[in-house]
């Protein structure tokens, strides 16, 4: 159990100890200095030149809502980190695309990261909540990811 001891100096009154453990806090991973990964994807049914293969250098920050826990966080960083991480370097389809058969074909699917839906910034946002939401704590509440794609796009939500 994490608890704080406040002591009155002034007129000598004993410790008084409060619980902390179970207060909300709000954590912000990223949110000045973004995590960053290189991620290729290409939007499928796109008219543009978003349709062509290419990638990006993502910044994604993440805000998590929760109780502390005995360890005195929200959550761990390094846990976030992680889910993030399982993008980086990686290339982002929609399932369908004949891309996912060309990476498996070359014996490249472990690059590879299928998804049901286009690989948007804000659906890359969603799903990352979506999984943040599940490998974190139950201590956890709501999780908003925001992924900038460039300084012009980003996608996501904010607590």
């Amino acid at each position: 159990m994490i608890e704080r001891t406040l002591e009155d100096d002034r007129d000598g009154a004993a410790a008084e100890t409060h619980d902390i453990v179970g207060r909300t806090r709000t954590l912000h991973v990223g949110r000045d200095r973004p995590i960053r990964i290189s991620t290729g994807h290409r939007i499928l049914h796109h008219d543009g030149k978003c349709a062509r293969p290419h990638g990006h250098n993502y910044e994604v920050s993440v805000t998590v809502e929760g109780t502390l826990t005995e360890e005195g966080w929200v959550a761990d960083k390094g846990d976030i980190t992680a889910v993030i991480d399982e993008w980086d370097h990686k290339f982002l389809l929609q399932a369908g695309d004949p891309l996912v058969e060309a990476f498996e074909t070359a014996g490249d699917e472990d690059g590879l990261v299928v998804l049901e839906h286009p690989p948007t910034a804000e659906v890359m946002s969603v799903l990352l909540e979506e999984k943040l939401l599940t490998e974190l704590g139950e201590n956890v509440t709501d999780v908003a990811v925001r992924v900038n794609e460039t300084h012009e796009l980003c996608g996501g939500s904010h607590l």
